[in-house]
């Protein structure tokens, strides 16, 4: 039995709009259906892993993943062309941004870092972080990668 909408659709606009209509469904991904990938040595220092990597359909341009960071793990210095936002669930970490002081994140708190803002994060030297990285995409690229952050940065 086709739903009030689907014929709605067909109605007024024929078969091909109600077939993309019926397209458009909820999605749901399970724990553990993605395996877990490792941060990329390019573009991390230490040990970091990705999990439930998301995407959306266009036009969405929404996508992201939970980043799991050990003791001392962070990503290397980059920018998000529309922003990112950072949701802690677990641990302590620290994030930072070009010229700017660094800053203890821990769970709970959530994190937006503007479009284009140089910056970094990840776990403290002592203690693990998790959080959840959202991003948007422009003209296809969510993320420009550049050079690691040094000890020496991150120890200050």
């Amino acid at each position: 039995m086709k739903s009030p909408v689907a014929a709605l659709l067909i109605f007024v606009f024929g078969a091909s709009a109600a077939s993309a209509q019926s397209d458009l469904m909820i999605t749901v991904t399970r724990p553990g259906s993605q395996p877990s990938s490792a941060g990329p040595a390019e573009n991390f220092t230490g040990s970091v892993r990705v999990d439930s990597r998301f995407k959306g359909t266009a036009p969405a341009r929404i996508g992201g993943a939970i980043v799991t960071f050990e003791p001392g793990a962070r990503t290397a210095w980059h920018t998000h062309p529309l922003g990112q936002t950072l949701i802690v669930t677990a641990g302590i970490g620290l994030v930072q941004e070009w010229g700017g002081a660094i800053q203890e994140i821990m769970p709970g708190d959530i994190v937006w870092i503007p479009p284009r803002v140089k910056h970094w994060h990840g776990a403290t030297p002592t203690n693990g972080m998790s959080h959840i990285a959202i991003s948007e995409s422009l003209d296809g690229k969510s993320v420009e990668w550049m050079e690691k952050v040094t000890d020496e940065q991150y120890r200050r």
